[in-house]
């Protein structure tokens, strides 16, 4: 739909039966947020707050809560992107079948941003930070944070809205060191598209103009998400996406999304950062709190009657899962044509989205000795390490599609599955050791710091996988073995202290499971029971608590010529480290109080 606004997309899914009304007057300080959680949990609706204490505008959250919702918000357009993102990647296409895209021309007329000369709704008013809605998700967040902001910023050297970058950027507004009205934190990585504008304006010494937009078309917050092939704009996406041009214009040298609810704008000075968070995030523990650039803000406007859009991160699956599924429809096969061999990849969203990717790509390479084995494949797990935010994985687990044609990436348990009957743990484990990962994720031992490996499987079965717990005679340090899924065990730990001591309850534990021929994988973890219960939790506590250069062991491992591998068993160590973030918690107190907004009479009845 062409929606001009959020409140016009607010009234399509009220009128719909989309969305729900919060009555009552609830705190900005958490409990908004609990609310979400646990109408989310629900599969419940978008919520529309319209009392929060102490502040006069209105939020809305939960938007984009079920792929279906949407799907729905998108619902004219959805197909025509598809075909424009086809396009994008074999233009030919038109030519060979001018009449399939005959109607694309308009899709492509509203990619383009329209400059506003008269109407400009989101400078109708100023306000402060300290008037927008202090929305606070976890109790140990560091103060409130923008948690839909788009992040505009354009190229010193090449100024205006085509080579402009729109992101989704963490923004904090309140707490720590921050100035009050006067300063907010950006919390971005310099490789991202902001990153590389900030260090074209440091170079020459100048500030960077930033401005953030909060709500408007929702087509504006979907396209700052999107992982657009290279060259093609955030707002030309969002224009065809939401059927409707965008509309901007420069207010003092700020670029202003003149659709906006609001719109902050500041300026990034060379070498200015603050402690940024803590901050309860996707992979479901807090990030903590680190040096991240200051914005000094210049102003904030809004519309009238400016509603503000808000989200809530988590443990997945929260609402960025579906933004995540919704994209995954939308793109297609954008990333595999971009990498020669690769069918299919899928960023595992239980597991934090980052830590694990499985993918299939084709083993044509023509073995001498006639037997398969990884060779193109790994050629291809190299070209995805090193594909934007693929490159931030950790696992990479790649196979052969012509050993199971049938077998996507989105069936996790039985991708699994393929992999151990067919892996050889001697040859098919590939280390980066010393480098980059998500800055989110404390695996490691240092901010962006850890190590990644590709496990790669092609070729015939090799074992049967155990269902049934075999007997085991475990050692000190480890005892309640538990079965996780067909090949994999999980072994509760004592608790972690130290590498030294880690490494050797390890080894002591190797001699006890040199049997367990039918599982290729063991979990060392702090509670077998709930990493065993069902798979979203093995594939959270696994691949969030692990850093495989450091925590991977094994069964006779060995070392052959800087090759690390085993003859049995491979050994994860996913127990929770010393210098691990904290995991996320709810406030006992607050779900208190979103239980009594469930009663008969309250706007939660029937919901919850």
């Amino acid at each position: 739909m062409g929606y001009k606004s959020t409140q016009e997309c607010i009234d399509d899914l009220e009128k719909h039966g989309h969305l729900i009304r919060i009555k009552e007057e609830v705190s900005s300080d958490i409990e908004m947020a609990a609310i979400h959680l646990r109408v989310f949990e629900n599969n419940g609706p978008a919520i529309l707050f319209e009392n929060i204490k102490d502040c006069k505008f209105k939020a809305v959250s939960n938007l984009y809560g079920s792929v279906d919702r949407s799907k729905f918000i998108f619902r004219d357009t959805i197909e025509k992107i598809k075909i424009l993102i086809d396009l994008k990647n074999n233009p030919m296409e038109a030519i060979k079948h001018p009449f399939k895209y005959a109607n694309v021309g308009m899709t492509a007329f509203s990619a383009l941003p329209k400059k506003s000369r008269f109407s400009n709704p989101v400078l109708q008013n100023q306000t402060t930070l300290s008037s927008l809605p202090q929305i606070k998700c976890w109790p140990n967040d560091g103060g409130a944070f923008v948690t839909l902001p788009l992040v505009y910023s354009e190229d010193i050297d090449k100024p205006g809205v085509m080579n402009s970058n729109l992101g989704m950027y963490r923004i904090q507004i309140s707490g720590n060191d921050y100035v009050k009205d006067k300063e907010v934190g950006l919390h971005y990585q310099l490789h991202r598209g902001i990153g590389v504008h900030q260090t074209k304006s440091n170079a020459k010494n100048k500030p960077l103009k930033v401005s953030i937009f909060v709500g408007g078309p929702p087509s504006l917050t979907l396209g700052a998400v999107m992982p657009l092939p290279e060259g093609m704009s955030e707002l030309t996406f969002a224009g065809a996406l939401g059927n409707r041009r965008i509309r901007y214009t420069y207010e003092d040298d700020f670029c202003i999304a003149s659709d906006a609810d609001f719109v902050i704008t500041g300026e990034v000075y060379p070498n200015e950062n603050k402690p940024e968070g803590p901050f309860g995030d996707h992979l479901g523990y807090y990030s903590l709190k680190h040096d991240f650039p200051l914005m000094r803000v210049h102003k904030v406007y809004h519309r009238n009657n400016a509603i503000w859009p808000f989200t809530v991160v988590g443990r997945p699956p929260q609402e960025d899962t579906s933004f995540g599924a919704l994209i995954h429809e939308i793109t297609g096969n954008a990333i595999p044509n971009e990498i020669p061999g690769l069918k299919d990849v899928h960023a595992v969203d239980a597991s934090g989205v980052h830590p694990l990717l499985l993918a299939i790509g084709s083993e044509r390479y023509t073995p001498y000795n006639n037997e398969r084995k990884p060779q193109e494949i790994l050629t291809i797990a190299n070209h995805i390490l090193g594909k934007g935010q693929l490159s931030l994985a950790k696992y990479l687990f790649i196979i052969a599609g012509e050993d199971n044609p049938k077998l996507t990436t989105h069936d996790v348990a039985d991708f699994f599955m393929h992999v151990l009957e067919r892996v050889d743990w001697t040859r098919d484990l590939h280390f980066h050791t010393r480098t980059s990962i998500d800055t989110l994720d404390y695996s490691g031992d240092g901010l962006n710091s850890g190590s990644k490996v590709v496990i790669a499987a092609a070729g015939e079965k090799k074992r049967e996988l155990g269902t049934s717990l075999p007997e085991l005679n475990l050692p000190d340090g480890f005892k309640n073995s538990k079965v996780v899924m067909p090949g994999i065990i999980a072994i509760q730990g004592n608790k972690f202290v130290d590498a030294t001591t880690a490494e050797k309850g390890i080894l002591d534990l190797t001699s006890h499971i040199k049997h367990l021929t039918s599982f290729p994988l063991v979990i060392i973890c702090d509670d077998s029971d709930f990493l065993s219960k069902n798979l979203n939790n093995f594939l959270w506590a696994t691949f969030t608590r692990s850093n495989p250069s450091h925590d991977i062991h094994g069964v006779d491992s060995f070392v052959e010529n800087k090759h690390w591998g085993c003859k049995g068993s491979l050994i994860i160590d996913a127990r929770v480290k010393p210098h691990h973030a904290p995991p996320l918690v709810k406030d006992p107190e607050i779900e208190k109080r979103v239980d009594a907004m469930g009663v008969k009479g309250k706007s939660l009845f029937g919901i919850i």
